[in-house]
């Protein structure tokens, strides 16, 4: 458990790391860096498909648009509008990694029933592990900066949101790798798997966060471009 923890917390400070550095060099640092992120998503998932379903060609073009739509375009695209607003963005990110790490640790310490036959792993006290864990980023950013990050229900509710749509983001691609019967979704980090096993809720939290804090708001977008000029 310890060095399995180990892992989950390296990932996460060494992810945290190269995000801050790129978001400090600058918009088209970010830029390489979510066209990377995205391409290696994109990748792994697509592998994933290919070994469990059998596609005509139109099919297969059409699948394999779908995946580029969501990874090029609404997972590109809402993680470049919350970068323009660093913090929030740093409040996204760490609610869903202190979201995984608090379901691991619970879930191994506790145990309990199985949350679902997706993924047997996951268990009903790391849920709720997951939950209670999802809250210190609100009380580290409130203590950093008070007058932005209130103890206020709305801001509560936000945290158990994250957390929740990273748990399904989590099972979602446990779901297919199940339906594989592979382990990982990939190898590009070694000991720990693919890219895809360690961001698998943040592809999906990331969009959700951007959305419920800026809607469809486009003019961080339109500014973050306008930077690269």
């Amino acid at each position: 458990m310890i060095n399995e923890l180990q892992k989950r917390i390296l990932t996460s400070i060494v992810l945290i790391f190269l995000i801050s550095v790129s978001i400090y060099l600058g918009p088209l640092s970010i830029l390489i860096v979510l066209i990377i992120v995205s391409g290696i998503a994109y990748s792994e998932f697509s592998k994933l498909i290919d070994k469990i379903y059998k596609y005509s060609h139109i099919k297969h073009l059409l699948r394999h648009s779908l995946i580029l739509f969501y990874c090029f375009l609404i997972f590109f695209i809402s993680t470049i509008i919350l970068t323009v607003h660093f913090y929030d963005f740093i409040f996204v990110l760490s609610i869903c990694i202190f979201s995984d790490v608090g379901g691991y640790i619970v879930g191994k310490n506790f145990r309990g029933p199985k949350l679902t036959k997706i993924s047997p792993n996951k268990t009903i006290s790391g849920s709720i592990g997951s939950i209670l864990f999802s809250f210190i980023p609100l009380i580290i950013l409130n203590y950093i900066l008070p007058e932005n990050f209130l103890f206020t229900k709305s801001n509560f509710l936000f945290c158990i949101e994250i957390t929740i749509v990273c748990q399904l983001g989590d099972l979602f691609i446990s779901y297919f790798k199940r339906k594989a019967q592979v382990k990982d979704t990939g190898k590009i980090l070694p000991g720990h798997g693919g890219l895809l096993d360690r961001i698998d809720g943040m592809i999906f939290a990331l969009p959700y966060g951007s959305y419920k804090l800026f809607g469809f708001e486009i003019m961080p977008l339109h500014d973050f471009f306008k930077s690269l000029v």
